[in-house]
């Protein structure tokens, strides 16, 4: 392993969005094993500044790949597509209109204080994430760029919607 390696590389694994969660774990012990500067301890201080770095690039792309955004993300780059700064940030006008929706049906459970409505909210929220995950995985793997760009913008979007549905439970439980 070097630090030139992306984070497939690191991991031995094909540069795709679909990834073996179990062994992705498995792997990531091995490598901080080899790597783990507690292995280094009596090695020179250049050795040890290598493990260091070679165990910081090992998490780095551990947590980019367990994460499918983020892995998502990721694999945009690879392809020179930054999805933060793609041009064309528009979301579709279906898309919108149903964000607004969801976001006064959460008001509503709120100020209702109803966790039935909350939960049911949760669901509708993963069955959209998990559509948008099969999407982008088709759109990757047909080397749909911009398209699977868009599309994680989505996925952010409904990201924080999921946040903003936690930050709501916590407020309800206190």
């Amino acid at each position: 392993m070097n630090l030139n390696e992306n984070h497939f590389q690191i991991f031995g694994i094909p540069a795709s969005f679909e990834v073996d969660a179990v062994a992705l774990e498995k792997r990531y012990r091995e490598l901080q094993r080899e790597v783990h500067p507690d292995r280094f301890a009596g090695a020179s201080h250049a050795e040890q500044r290598v493990s260091m770095q070679l165990a910081t690039r090992v998490n780095e792309a551990y947590q980019t790949l367990r994460s499918p955004l983020m892995r998502a993300g990721y694999l945009l780059q690879l392809h020179g597509v930054d999805p933060e700064f793609e041009t064309n940030t528009t979301m579709p006008a279906e898309f919108l209109a149903g964000e607004m929706e969801r976001r006064e049906r959460l008001e509503e459970a709120v100020a209702a204080v109803d966790w039935e409505r909350l939960i049911a909210l949760s669901a509708d929220l993963r069955t959209e994430q998990d559509a948008l995950l099969g999407r982008i995985e088709r759109q990757l793997e047909a080397q749909q760029w911009g398209e699977a760009a868009a599309t994680l913008r989505q996925l952010k979007f409904l990201e924080k919607f999921g946040e903003e549905i936690g930050a709501a439970e916590e407020k309800l439980e206190s």
